[in-house]
């Protein structure tokens, strides 16, 4: 998982409650279980019309919201079903944060599993971002300092969980906090053979 530490980026406003994660991903792009290539789903009923034709007005085709790596919405991102899909997707498009008043829980484990930083903020704070955001200016996020900033914003602060945090600092998803502990599983199983060498004979 990539390490996430800080980022500057424009954001995409989305000013939309509830979005789902048949929003995100709908249910056509859920037959590959690869991490990659779901880009052009992200959205898709949003981004294309049902000819397949860009809808143009949509944010992320518009320039320069079509290189955002920051997305702002409504209340209750990430609601529906579970599909871990819908991080993969936003992902695989470059967005690494999300700013909300509320995420759905599953989702919201999900980003961080996937490298993605939620965050919860005040819905009049969120709506201070989104008209920042349509203004076409930067954003910068600080995972370590835990504050968003922008010009004429000032420092937002935000919170996270110390564990999670740890997890996004340094990349760790649950495969890479396993390997962490490599030297204690081996010596276990080390201990583990000389006392009953039974369960490793093949």
């Amino acid at each position: 998982m990539q390490a996430f530490t800080s980022l500057s980026s424009v954001a995409a406003a989305l000013p939309i409650e509830n979005v789902d994660t048949d929003m995100i991903i709908p249910k056509q792009f859920l037959t590959t279980i690869k991490r990659t290539g779901l880009k052009d789903g992200l959205f898709y009923e949003m981004r294309y019309d049902v000819d397949g034709r860009k809808i143009n007005s949509f944010v992320l085709h518009r320039v320069p919201f079509n290189t955002a790596k920051i997305i702002v919405s409504g209340s209750n991102f990430g609601c529906g079903s579970s599909r871990e899909h819908a991080p993969w997707a936003l992902l695989d498009f470059g967005i690494r944060c999300v700013i909300a008043p509320s995420f759905a829980d599953i989702f919201f484990n999900n980003c961080f599993k996937n490298g993605i930083l939620p965050i919860v903020l005040p819905k009049d704070t969120v709506e201070k971002l989104m008209k920042h955001a349509d203004e076409g200016k930067e954003l910068t996020v600080d995972l370590e300092k835990q504050v968003v900033s922008g010009e004429g914003l000032g420092l937002i602060r935000f919170d996270v969980e110390p564990f999670r945090k740890h997890c996004m600092l340094g990349g760790l998803d649950d495969i890479g906090l396993t390997l962490q502990k490599l030297d204690a599983i081996a010596a276990f199983e080390a201990k583990q053979n000389s006392q009953t060498p039974w369960l490793y004979n093949n």
